[in-house]
């Protein structure tokens, strides 16, 4: 019986069950009559699909369920554009497959009632273990999209007694920044997108109707919302209203999670608070078009005492940093001793974040010495070398203090299964002179970075940190498959010459170790650490790890699916590939 048949036989039986399901081409009869609808849905149904979607080479993703007939999707465009909104793809659904990549599907007639299909955005697909998606958690249950801990061990992420922190999301009202509210993403709330969007409406107490992140563009959906930046603007019926929606001053965007964002002095913080200084800060927007911007300005100025934490510098008399514009801030601050120099930035955040600053100017408002900065540089994604923070020097008698370094970062991702991130990664280098502040390592030479066995280069710009001697490195948490297990980072000072190594060899992943995604690590005797050494530390933790498989006695059997057999390798190397599923040690394996 064809596979047509025997679901039309099927449904038959259990139209009591699916009514809704069921229609029918209208055919007249030999006397010219048409027969009535309810006739036709009995002799001519049609069946409902219930069909399972996963993306392609992301066991993380947990799949989507469809129901597909002619009243649900009528074309086959139809099904790939609504997949676009569930299934997260850069380039959205353009190509469904079955499980192992090897056809292509191309019409909805091909989909199989119960069977499972593979979404991709290009015709190149990557297989994915079925088995271990399907035991996936969903995404809003964790603090972290997915736990790489999950895919390494599927029955430990199954367990029901398994602890999981829910993720936290920033909700902005539209066109009031001012209010925002943070909301749990737990499974009560996260049941569906209009679920979502009412309970948000009783947490803004105002009706949400609409999502858009804090760019203005819009959220479409509940899986949207999970893979987001970890910020939201709710809205009503209106459109998006730009605003300083300042994310990153709630995710202290100028250090790492967890880090001391200063370096305090010694002595008694009551009498270090009394020496508060008043200075005046003098910021010029170039001239030309678009130098302007819409994001959050924050400062930092480092003394020869300590640094003051990130000071944003808000405006009350309308729009702030615009093209041509002087804008005049009066700021306090604990006493930071001589100033050596500053770190300026900002959030990357509203319609037009790109900023050129031309100059910058302070004032020691209780001594009066003032304070000359030249900057004349972009603060863009987009625009310069693509970084939004920037560090400069103070003048002394017409000199730098300090000379402008371009560090050279070298980060190299284990050769572990699953060992490479997609998450943001940010990295902090200290040295005698400072700190770099969190920056984001985001350009480097490869196509993709991070990726398993894989060392990343990148640069870094800082006025010059002197002898380094650590650095806190870490990401941020976000998409799926996040957890990294990280290698070392080597810094090479071009001023010196003189390479600083960092050994890690850890995971930083909420799912393995202590963990832990954010690591301070100390430079290793501030010298190169060998390959030499470093070879024989990986043989050292590879052996220990791998050397049950040579123990005496002990023999490896692999099963193959497609055979029913079983192909076994001795500790002497020799290979048995004729085994039956019940070996003499009465062992089987699935």
């Amino acid at each position: 019986m064809s596979y047509a048949t025997r679901e039309v036989n099927k449904v038959s039986t259990n139209m009591s069950e699916t009514p809704s399901t069921s229609f029918s081409t209208i055919h007249r009869t030999s006397e010219g009559q048409v027969p009535s609808r309810r006739h036709l849905s009995i002799t001519h149904p049609v069946v409902a699909k219930r069909i399972s979607f996963y993306k392609s080479g992301d066991p993380q993703f947990g799949g989507v369920r469809v129901v597909i007939n002619p009243r649900s999707f009528k074309t086959f465009d139809a099904l790939l554009d609504n997949l676009s909104r569930k299934v997260p793809l850069p380039f959205g659904v353009r190509n469904i497959s079955t499980p192992r990549g090897r056809h292509n599907i191309t019409r909805l007639e091909e989909l199989e009632d119960g069977e499972s299909y593979l979404c991709s955005h290009g015709r190149k697909v990557q297989p994915v273990d079925l088995d271990r998606a399907r035991r996936r958690p969903r995404p809003w249950l964790s603090s972290l999209a997915i736990s790489a801990h999950a895919s390494r061990h599927p029955t430990v992420a199954a367990a029901p007694s398994m602890p999981c922190a829910p993720r936290r999301l920033l909700v902005f009202r539209n066109g009031d920044p001012k209010t925002r509210r943070t909301v749990l993403l737990t499974r009560r709330v996260t049941q569906s997108f209009e679920a979502f969007l009412q309970h948000l409406t009783v947490v803004m107490q105002r009706p949400v109707t609409k999502l858009y992140a804090t760019d203005g563009r819009k959220v479409p959906s509940l899986q949207a919302v999970i893979l987001s930046s970890g910020a939201v603007v709710a809205a009503g019926k209106e459109p998006f209203k730009p605003g300083n929606y300042d994310v990153q001053k709630y995710l202290l965007p100028a250090r790492l999670p967890g880090i001391s964002h200063r370096v305090h002095r010694k002595g008694n913080a009551r009498s270090e608070n009394r020496k508060s200084v008043n200075w005046k800060i003098s910021i010029i927007t170039s001239d030309f078009p678009n130098a302007g911007t819409s994001s959050q300005i924050y400062i930092v100025l480092y003394g020869h005492h300590r640094s003051s934490a990130p000071i944003y510098l808000y405006g009350t008399d309308g729009v702030r940093f615009q093209d041509g514009h002087e804008d005049i801030f009066t700021i306090t601050v604990g006493d930071i001793g001589v100033p050596f120099k500053i770190r300026i930035g900002h959030t990357n955040s509203g319609h037009a974040p790109s900023w050129h600053c031309k100059e910058i100017q302070l004032q020691n408002m209780n001594c009066g010495k003032q304070f000359y900065i030249p900057v004349q540089r972009w603060l863009a994604r987009d625009k310069d070398d693509g970084e939004i923070c920037r560090e400069f020097p103070l003048l002394s008698k017409g000199q730098w203090v300090l000379p402008v370094t371009t560090y050279e970062v070298y980060v190299a991702t284990g050769e572990l299964w699953n060992a490479g991130t997609v998450a943001n990664v940010y990295i902090s280098v200290y040295g005698k002179k400072g700190d770099s502040g969190s920056r984001q390592l985001l350009r480097s030479k490869s196509s993709f970075n991070f990726l398993r066995g894989q060392t990343d280069s990148f640069l870094l710009e800082a006025v010059h940190l002197g002898n380094l001697y650590k650095i806190v490195i870490g990401h941020d948490g976000l998409g799926p498959g996040n957890g990294w297990f990280l290698d070392d980072v080597v810094v090479k000072d071009p001023t010196t010459n003189h390479e600083y190594a960092f050994f890690c060899h850890r995971w930083l992943d909420q799912g393995e170790g202590d963990g832990k995604i954010v690591r301070e690590i100390y430079a290793r005797d501030n010298s190169i650490f060998s390959a030499r050494q470093k070879l024989e530390l990986k043989s050292k933790e590879t052996w220990a790890a791998e050397s049950w498989k040579f123990t005496k006695g002990n023999t490896l059997q692999f099963y193959n699916r497609l055979t029913g057999g079983f192909v076994r390798l001795h500790p002497d190397g020799t290979v048995d590939a004729i085994g039956e599923k019940t070996d003499k040690y009465e062992m089987q394996l699935y």
